[in-house]
């Protein structure tokens, strides 16, 4: 299984009334992970909007578990936790600087024609790039 870790910037702004990052942050931290792990792979997410698709969310999940400060060190490790025809699971952990896991969560995504949203098979959209996710899903 291959994961990829990105680091993030942790901005004051990011912060709530009790001095912690605010929660709906981590949902971006989950964009910034896939972003991060599609790259690593060789594949950009802005070719598959310029050939005419996009990948929703269709579903999102995260379980907080410690909270994390301005002034600490934040991590995402992201994978492909499940693929089939028309779903992709990516798996999401945000650690702190002592590695210790503060959430964990995932999202579910499919692809879309950008013209009318109708769901496509993503096998069928982007071969190359479906066989990849298969290499390097969980197992």
């Amino acid at each position: 299984m291959f994961i990829s870790t990105k680091e993030i910037q942790l901005l004051y702004a990011d912060t709530d009334m009790m001095g912690v990052i605010y929660h709906a942050n981590y949902l971006k931290w989950f964009e910034l992970g896939r972003t991060q792990l599609i790259e690593d792979i060789g594949f950009s997410y802005v070719a598959m909007e310029e050939a005419g698709y996009y990948a929703p969310v269709y579903d999102v999940n995260c379980t907080y578990k410690k909270a994390i400060r301005y002034g600490e060190k934040a991590f995402v490790h992201t994978w492909v936790e499940a693929i089939d025809r028309l779903k992709t699971v990516y798996g999401y952990s945000i650690v702190n600087g002592n590695d210790e896991v503060c959430a964990e969560g995932s999202t579910t995504h499919i692809v879309v024609r950008k013209d009318d949203f109708r769901p496509v098979q993503f096998k069928k959209a982007f071969p190359e790039w479906y066989q990849k996710y298969e290499e390097i899903k969980k197992k």
